[in-house]
């Protein structure tokens, strides 16, 4: 069932998933209008979007932009070289969505959307995991109607950016990715557009309580269109 007036907020449209996200979201019949929190505006014009531009650390002075919001999503991640620390990393991959949906739950969104990644876990030696796991367990803990975790494994697509060992490493994923079927397809790497169709698809069904989908139901769940 499409409700044809749903009002979206994205997080992280500057990045390669929400970004895709936020072109998916404004072609869409469903949703009337795409809120976008930035740090710097988007070089994009279109009816149904407008942008704010605010300072993550003063987030809790803007709540007022997530009322009337139905579906919120969260596309926000780093690395530890890109943030240049892991306290800094910490702050992006953490503390940034927690606070956002935080606020987002105080003022009546009842859905949130969210990238982790593959082997997240609270408990994890590996900081990387770790903190994303951290960030689940906290996002579950808010008390969405409904809240929608996806671990993806290594995203392919065009960043605009090189990240040379990422770069290679997606070379050998493609290049694996035709012995991924079957056992190993949770491991196959995933196209951005595909997670931000997976997102959508998942976004449209609103169905309630906490879900996670692993990489291999993401690729499955962005194939088509709902």
């Amino acid at each position: 069932m499409h409700h044809p007036e749903r009002k979206a907020m994205v997080i992280g449209a500057t990045g390669l998933v929400g970004g895709l996200l936020v072109h998916n979201l404004l072609g869409h019949p469903a949703y009337s209008e795409v809120r976008i929190l930035v740090r710097r505006r988007l070089d994009l014009e279109h009816p149904a979007l407008k942008q704010y531009v605010v300072d993550w650390e003063q987030l809790e002075g803007q709540g007022h932009l997530f009322e009337g919001i139905d579906d919120l999503y969260c596309c926000l991640g780093t690395t530890i070289k890109k943030a240049g620390s892991q306290e800094n990393f910490r702050e992006v991959d953490y503390h940034y969505p927690v606070r956002a949906a935080t606020l987002a739950n105080q003022h009546g969104v009842e859905q949130m959307l969210v990238i982790s990644s593959m082997g997240a876990n609270a408990d994890s030696r590996v900081f990387y995991s770790r903190t994303k796991g951290e960030m689940e367990d906290a996002l579950s803990s808010i008390g969405f109607r409904a809240l929608h975790i996806f671990r993806p494994s290594l995203i392919l697509g065009d960043r605009g950016e090189k990240r040379a060992g990422e770069q290679f490493a997606a070379h050998v994923m493609t290049f694996l990715d035709r012995w991924m079927k079957g056992r190993l397809d949770k491991y196959r790497a995933i196209q951005a557009s595909t997670i931000a169709q997976a997102m959508r698809n998942v976004a449209m069904v609103q169905t309630k309580g906490n879900h996670v989908y692993p990489n291999e139901v993401i690729h499955a769940l962005g194939v088509q269109d709902a």
